[in-house]
């Protein structure tokens, strides 16, 4: 019998290395901070900043190939601006971003591109409002 996936390992699996490894190249592209500024910004080390930066992590065709596509990426780049000129928190951020994964049915979407007939099962709230 074939599982079924719950939202969040598409969103931790999937969405989230493209969303950090594009933030990422952003602040360091266009924002001009180093790998090591970034490395601490995100908790992670250089090696991985310097993975998304050269493009080897992050990165996703099902995301190049969704109709949300473009809305993702202005979307990343709008949390790369907040994060530099605002000093907005990473972990909002992407919280925020996982709810636009749910809402505008990128979730699903990328899902159903990966072949799967299984329904995807139902995701409550995000939690992060009860910390």
């Amino acid at each position: 019998m074939a599982s079924r996936k719950m939202p969040c390992e598409l969103v931790v699996f999937e969405l989230l290395p493209t969303a950090r490894g594009s933030i990422a190249k952003i602040l360091v592209d266009d924002y001009g901070y180093t790998q090591s500024k970034v490395a601490e910004l995100f908790g992670v080390t250089n090696v991985a900043i310097s993975q998304y930066v050269k493009g080897l992590r992050g990165g996703n065709k099902y995301i190049d190939e969704s109709s949300h596509k473009d809305e993702f990426y202005e979307k990343i780049e709008e949390i790369a601006r907040r994060l530099d000129k605002e000093g907005s928190d990473l972990s909002v951020e992407l919280c925020d971003l996982c709810a636009f994964f749910k809402d505008s049915g990128m979730i699903n979407e990328i899902y159903l591109n990966q072949g799967s007939k299984m329904p995807l099962t139902k995701c409550g709230e995000c939690p992060r409002k009860n910390l």
